[in-house]
């Protein structure tokens, strides 16, 4: 047996030798795979071993910005991997996965946070529309990130009321229901109403690339008008004083026969209508959210009994969605119901929107006279947005937000629209809903200075809307001067720039007189 298997190597081995050749091509070594050795080493230099190395890596909670394994901080906000957020809201440390809160400013006591259900409703001045089912919402299909529009953006603000005890405790809850088929066809197209009903009967669908929808979508999206038209009609009639929609999905967007923009029905356009209903005759909606409302703006651009104010990112129509610029003011016969306040960039704070509210929004909507009032409060124009890239701040939106209360007898509606930084959306919500509760303002509006990009948008509204509005003449002419002064003081720094680089007089005409010439091109006195 050991001469035969002798035998056998040595033939194996001289048949090898046949069939490998001392030069090989390409089409050889093709031909010829069965005739190379598995375990020789040297053949991985042509045919080298295609190794997947898998990069791990983790979505902030906070911002969804994609960030290296290693890293415990997210290099876009700086919350951590293990971020307490949804359980805690803003009041948890960003820094820290630990459970501990940061010291909560709230003066609610153990008894405040108890349960509304076990007080009395009468006793309650505002009311909170929010249902959980709203968070079965989302985004299906898995993708390279994760969707702005989440079900944790309700999770974050509801954690966020919760810790500072005022939901549950200080506000009181609304029942939600669906939105009725007649309700909704008073503000959509049959049509579009039978789109996104169909989306019941399917595990992931999409309207556009970014307006996503599942089996639940439709059932959170009349939830969502539903709770804002209750809202609506409970303020109205005195029931509660005011009121926050804490809704998804979001609404303004959405027109009379589409869906876009991560909205499927317009909840601020429902609630203006269930207010009608109810018996106000005059409605106004201003929209801060960072994206021109272009579906609100459609619903009513025609209607002279709603007044629609946005303030937004337009940047000559560069900007999502591209609509909403200061020539848009309403159409056939409802001039002037419109106004449109289009920043022309990026990084918009707190000056420049409450110079606008002071210029343009409160004169507009004084003059309007206003039975109910409505918010779209989209808050993607907070500071940390990541679609937004603004500069607003909680303490912004809290005077905005109390300026808006003083129209209306302080009937006001706020309906949550965008907004994609959870500690920045629950901290704004938190404050927005803390004046609604009655608390005071701080923030000193006697010297607000705009920026040079916001002082000229603002005089580009005013020009357009006075001829509907003539009380903002005034206004604008004083503008103008303050525009005037700006022009004046910017000479006066160009000038004085040069001066500094100019010589003395007696080194201009010393021994250095021809230096001095060459240098500055100058060859006479001026």
């Amino acid at each position: 047996m050991a001469a035969n298997i002798n035998e056998d190597t040595q033939v194996d081995d001289a048949s090898k030798k046949v069939r490998l050749p001392k030069e090989l091509t390409f089409q050889d070594m093709y031909n010829n795979q069965d005739a190379f050795d598995d375990d020789d080493e040297d053949d991985s230099d042509w045919e080298p071993v295609q190794k997947h190395i898998e990069i791990l890596k983790w979505f902030c909670t906070n911002c969804t910005m994609v960030n290296l394994d290693d890293v415990f901080l997210c290099d876009i906000c700086g919350e951590h991997k293990e971020s307490g957020i949804l359980r805690h809201g803003f009041y948890a440390s960003p820094f820290s996965p630990e459970v501990e809160l940061i010291q909560v400013e709230s003066e609610a006591t153990g008894s405040e946070k108890e349960i509304w259900s076990e007080a009395s409703a009468s006793n309650c001045s505002t009311a909170v529309g929010f249902d959980e089912r709203m968070l079965l919402h989302s985004e299906v299909e898995i993708k390279s990130h994760p969707h702005p529009e989440r079900p944790d953006r309700l999770r974050a603000i509801a954690a966020s009321l919760s810790a500072a005890g005022i939901f549950p405790g200080k506000c009181c809850p609304i029942p939600a229901r669906e939105i009725t088929l007649e309700e909704l066809q008073m503000v959509h197209s049959s049509e579009h109403i039978e789109v996104v009903e169909l989306t019941r009967q399917m595990f992931s669908s999409y309207f556009t690339p970014d307006t996503y929808a599942n089996e639940h979508s439709a059932h959170a999206a009349r939830l969502a008008a539903g709770l804002c038209a209750d809202l609506a009609s409970s303020i109205f009639s005195g029931r509660v004083r005011n009121g926050f929609a804490l809704v998804r999905p979001p609404g303004h967007h959405a027109g009379v026969t589409q869906a876009m923009g991560f909205c499927l029905h317009n909840n601020a356009a429902v609630a203006a209508l269930a207010a009608q209903a109810a018996g106000a005759k005059k409605v106004l909606i201003v929209d801060w959210d960072v994206h021109h409302g272009n579906g609100t703006q459609e619903i009513f651009d025609q209607n002279k009994s709603v007044l629609y104010i946005s303030l937004h990112r337009h940047e000559g129509g560069k900007f999502y969605p591209g609509t909403g610029s200061a020539f848009e003011v309403g159409t056939k016969g409802a001039e002037g119901y419109c106004v449109n306040i289009p920043w022309s960039r990026g990084g918009v704070g707190d000056n420049d929107y409450i110079f606008a509210f002071q210029h343009v929004v409160l004169p507009i909507a004084s003059k309007f006279a206003p039975d109910f009032t409505i918010i779209s409060a989209g808050f993607d124009a907070a500071r940390g947005d990541p679609l937004g890239c603004c500069d607003v701040t909680p303490a912004g939106y809290t005077q905005m937000t109390h300026m808006l209360s003083t129209l209306s007898g302080g009937k006001l509606l706020v309906v949550l629209e965008g907004g994609y930084n959870l500690r920045s959306i629950s901290s704004s919500a938190t404050a927005v809903i803390k004046v609604l509760l009655g608390g005071s303002c701080e923030c000193e509006l006697e010297n607000i200075v705009p920026s040079k990009a916001g002082l000229l948008t603002v005089l580009e509204v005013l020009k357009i809307q006075m001829k509907y509005w003539p009380n903002l003449s005034s206004s604008f002419e004083k503008l103008q001067l303050q525009r005037a002064m700006y022009s004046v003081e910017k000479k006066h720094k160009q000038v004085k720039r040069r001066r500094v680089f100019e010589p003395p007089l007696w080194w201009r005409w010393g021994r250095k007189q021809l230096l001095f010439h060459i240098l500055t091109g100058h060859f006479h006195l001026k």
